[in-house]
């Protein structure tokens, strides 16, 4: 099995990275599942204040690879030769993919700040922020979790700074060549 990961600040382009690899068969895990349904379970509103608490008490609790050993099932539930991994944010993260999956690449995506609070405000996801300090807050907060020397370890990168064509001819590039190594 080929794992895929990708990582990025927040707005850079992960999920469309994600969807664009669903639409070409490739079954796709998202890491924030695991705190999305913490929080559901808890009874707390899916907010970004929640699911930044919860990620950090989930890290405190079980080590800053905790979300990467909690998907570590879905994704070989996957049954897939490829599977792509959304929502990686520490290198801790990463090292515990590559321990446990022989064949493990991870890709960055970056995306200029201005572009990303654009994304965020027009995107309307029920855990997004809404201002440049809050985007600034969680991307200090996701530094703090090690997101930086993750993106550092990242195997290639992708600029995401032009319009969403482009950017999807280059997912569709960099997705093909993993499929055809499969």
């Amino acid at each position: 099995m080929k794992v895929i990961g990708v990582v990025g600040l927040p707005a850079t382009g992960k999920g469309e990275f994600s969807r664009i690899a669903g639409e070409l068969g490739i079954p796709v895990v998202v890491m924030g599942d695991v705190v999305r349904g913490e929080v559901r379970q808890r009874g707390l509103p899916l907010s970004d204040e929640s699911m930044g608490r919860i990620s950090g008490e989930l890290r405190q609790k079980y080590g800053r690879d905790a979300l990467a050993t909690l998907s570590i099932p879905a994704i070989e539930a996957a049954g897939a030769d490829i599977v792509l991994v959304d929502g990686i944010r520490s290198d801790a993260e990463v090292v515990r993919f590559r321990e446990h999956f022989e064949c493990f690449t991870l890709v960055a995506v970056e995306s200029p700040f201005d572009l990303r609070i654009e994304r965020i405000r027009s995107r309307g996801r029920e855990d997004d922020i809404a201002t440049e300090q809050m985007l600034t807050a969680r991307d200090e907060r996701e530094i703090g979790w090690g997101l930086g020397e993750a993106i550092l370890m990242a195997d290639h990168c992708l600029t995401n700074d032009g319009g969403m064509n482009e950017y999807e001819i280059k997912v569709r590039s960099v997705l093909r060549k993993f499929m055809e190594d499969a």
